[in-house]
């Protein structure tokens, strides 16, 4: 048969669909063996009246969306690398496993986490509708919040990290009215959907994951989905409102079920947040 010779117009229209090609596969490639295993540390820094100018900040490394499978991926270097932050108190802000088989792998990770510092941890939407017959905390020397407080005395302050599991909001919310108004008030919730009703419960501070900063996020945009009721608004990061300070950690794993492992300008996040008063060291 005869052969055409390609045209001009195919010449030049082949180029940019193989860069194109390239670029998604490494995109793809980039997503699911690369960036799961980029830890980022988060330095934030929150002022507080009711922390003395003169002392040290309180140091909190806030941990979320551990979401542990068979295999660990992050989980065994966690330990050291939130040791090197020098933690005054570690939080947990839910979504501990995607199947049962990451239970030793969970239990590992928060029992060496608790010979670093005090730990403090709250149930996900992932323990309460699909682990809920798990014990997924006992022994591991952590102590978790059941719309409970916590009291910590940290440099003469006392910090009140009053938290609830997924499904009892409306009792946290309560507990954290009946805090003490002179502590440092800080709520755990997995979602950061509370964050109007914490702030008219007095919360100085308010601590969630969730949205895993959309997983899979793009330049400029950010998140393309975060499983939140309040959308893009509260996706990721730092925000402020008065008289609260909400931040929503991306967390450290990934989504479950049959959700791709990728994440994509979304790395995993280890948070180091510190609270200190204005003007302060």
């Amino acid at each position: 048969g005869v052969v055409t010779a390609p045209s001009r117009l195919e010449l030049v229209l082949r180029r940019p669909v193989a860069a194109l090609v390239v670029i998604g596969v490494a995109c793809i490639l980039y997503g699911r063996l690369v960036e799961p295993w980029w830890p980022a540390f988060e330095h934030v820094r929150i002022a507080s009246a009711k922390w003395p100018a003169a002392s040290p900040p309180l140091r909190i490394v806030h941990l979320s969306d551990l979401h542990c499978e068979r295999e660990p991926r992050l989980e065994e270097r966690l330990p050291d690398l939130v040791a090197a932050a020098r933690p005054d108190v570690i939080v947990f802000t839910g979504d501990s496993l995607n199947e049962p088989a990451g239970l030793p792998v969970l239990r590992r990770l928060l029992t060496r986490l608790a010979t670093v510092a005090p730990v403090v941890v709250v149930k996900g939407n992932w323990d309460v509708w699909y682990w809920s017959d798990l014990d997924l905390f006992g022994g591991t020397g952590v102590h978790e919040l059941d719309a409970q407080t916590k009291t910590l005395t940290v440099r003469g302050v006392d910090v009140q990290l009053v938290g609830a599991p997924v499904g009892k909001a409306d009792q946290g919310i309560e507990a954290l009215r009946a805090a003490s108004p002179d502590a440092l008030r800080v709520f755990l919730y997995h979602y950061p959907d509370e964050i109007y009703r914490a702030a008219g419960a007095g919360a100085d501070l308010y601590l969630a994951g969730h949205t895993h900063g959309g997983q899979v996020a793009l330049p400029f945009y950010g998140a393309l989905v975060t499983f939140s009721r309040f959308g893009k608004r509260f996706e990721s990061g730092l925000y402020a409102v008065p008289p609260t300070h909400l931040y929503v950690n991306r967390g450290i794993g990934m989504e479950g079920g049959s959700a791709p492992r990728v994440r994509f300008w979304a790395r995993p996040e280890i948070t180091v947040l510190e609270v200190g008063g204005p003007g302060g060291r």
